[in-house]
């Protein structure tokens, strides 16, 4: 199969998956056990990176709007991949059945370099396939990305709700959906005169959840039948964050902790050669079934330009897989 990149992205959030030349595929033939082992190794910094990517972005200021005051903020969350995060050694990993590698080091879907060789000794005969390639050349700042756009609202008592949506969309091939919501609750109104400082101090909550759906059998190169892939997202964070808004310019920061889950199944029937004879076939059925609970104490900092309504913002947060965030909100009371 040709490089794919499953994209879901409505300039709002995005799930991306690789595939280079037939490698992903070729996973499967290890077997069921060690083909799970072997993509959850290698697709770690995706699936991992995007819970942390998906949980930024949720505010430029902890101030928050008068009542039915609102703004909608158009940005952008990339997760830095942690460099150890690059690369897998396969020596490290705890396969069921023997093999020999080319290489121990290869790159996972974070990295690039040489991909390995690698001959399983299945009990259905011998293997062979090439890993798949890394995609970090192709990602800016090798961060996982997740475009956002979100609305926010002000309701009552210095609470803000705000909302980010995408409903099914997609092709035939590729359909995706995401939902998140959160608040934000300014708390200098309950420390009297001191309200009137440019200092804002809020309590922040938001969760995002996602789901793709790919029919992997469109593109296959492996004969089966039934071949799909599932991701499901689940994304939190819970924040104290602090702003310091003059007309111009606020500074603004924050310290709390992201976590989340995300979930990757490879479904269907997946029929291949092994001996490298196409008179000896197996088969594998539901060969992925990956699961990943990322988390992290976060801090964060950042700036704000204030041009009237229109903004222009950028903060960088340290976590697990630390995240950059910058982009505009126009803003209205």
């Amino acid at each position: 199969m040709k490089k794919i990149i499953l994209t879901f992205s409505i300039a709002f959030c995005a799930f991306t998956g690789y595939s280079q030349d037939d490698g992903f595929e070729s996973i499967v033939k290890a077997g069921a056990a060690d083909s799970n082992t072997l993509m959850g190794a290698y697709i770690a910094p995706a699936m991992e990176g995007l819970v942390y990517s998906m949980s930024g972005g949720w505010y430029h200021t902890a101030k928050t709007h008068k009542q039915l005051g609102f703004d909608i903020t158009i940005g952008f969350n990339g997760a830095i991949v942690p460099s150890e995060k690059e690369i897998l050694l396969l020596s490290q990993l705890d396969f069921q059945n023997n093999y020999t590698a080319s290489s121990d080091v290869t790159p996972t879907v974070a990295g690039n370099g040489t991909p390995s060789e690698i001959t399983f000794n299945t009990s259905e005969g011998n293997v062979t396939f090439t890993m798949p390639e890394g995609v970090k050349d192709d990602l800016p700042i090798n961060a996982v990305p997740a475009p956002a756009i979100q609305a926010s609202l002000g309701v009552f008592k210095s609470t803000d709700l705000m909302v980010r949506f995408v409903p099914e969309v997609g092709s035939d091939h590729v359909k995706g959906k995401l939902f998140g919501a959160g608040f934000k609750h300014n708390i200098m109104q309950y420390f009297g005169p001191l309200d009137r400082l440019p200092l804002n101090i809020s309590v922040l909550g938001a969760f995002t959840t996602m789901n793709v759906d790919y029919d992997i059998q469109s593109e296959s190169s492996i004969d089966g039948s039934n071949q799909a892939a599932e991701f499901k997202l689940n994304s939190y964070t819970v924040q104290g964050i602090a702003s310091l808004d003059f007309p111009i310019v606020t500074v603004y920061g924050g310290l709390g902790f992201t976590g989340g889950k995300s979930e990757l199944n490879v479904l269907g029937t997946y029929e291949y050669a092994t001996n490298g004879s196409a008179t000896n076939n197996a088969t594998i059925v539901d060969p992925i079934n990956l699961s990943y609970t990322p988390s992290s104490v976060r801090a964060s900092l950042g700036a704000r330009l204030n041009l009237a309504f229109f903004k222009i913002f950028a903060d960088y947060t340290v976590q697990e897989y630390s995240n950059i965030t910058a982009g505009i909100a126009f803003s209205f009371r």
